[in-house]
């Protein structure tokens, strides 16, 4: 568990960890910045979600021994896109850079599954809304709508 004395500092390692009955508890607590609600649901949600879809991976974002995030895909190997389902960081952690190397790590991971030709996802757009962030790691737009998100892909 992390210590609550230690300061998290821009230069700690990310990593993805498996969520563990010790670690459940920390990564529930998780929230995005007030008024990013409506971008994401909650890791609780997402979790539950994922015990219930066998398709689904999902990790925690550390930065050292700190939880800062979340983050889902939904894993079919017998489909060549495969989808970031799931995606948060912490209010708290929110530009410190944490955010960048997890989804670096996570399409690392993408790249190693079977048939992996290209990473889909889907904001909410408006304002405060992550395109930008996405438009930096190399997403482009799809022009597709889905349930009022917009599509966007990344070729692997």
């Amino acid at each position: 568990m992390n210590d609550p004395e230690k300061e998290v500092t821009t230069d700690a390692v990310v990593s993805l960890r498996e969520i563990t009955s010790d670690t459940l508890g920390a990564i529930l607590k998780l929230k995005v910045k007030p008024g990013q609600e409506h971008f994401v649901a909650d890791n609780a949600t997402s979790i539950a979600q994922a015990h219930f879809e066998p398709k689904a991976w999902f990790r925690a974002i550390y930065a050292d021994e700190t939880p800062v995030g979340f983050v889902m895909l939904f894993d079919d190997p017998d489909a060549p896109e495969y989808y970031l389902w799931r995606y948060m960081i912490d209010g708290r952690y929110q530009g410190m850079g944490f955010g960048r190397q997890a989804l670096e790590l996570f399409i690392d991971h993408v790249r190693s599954r079977p048939g992996a030709t290209e990473l889909l996802t889907s904001y909410v757009p408006g304002d405060g809304s992550p395109a930008p962030f996405y438009a930096g790691l190399g997403f482009v737009e799809t022009g597709k709508v889905d349930d009022g998100e917009n599509v966007i892909r990344l070729p692997l």
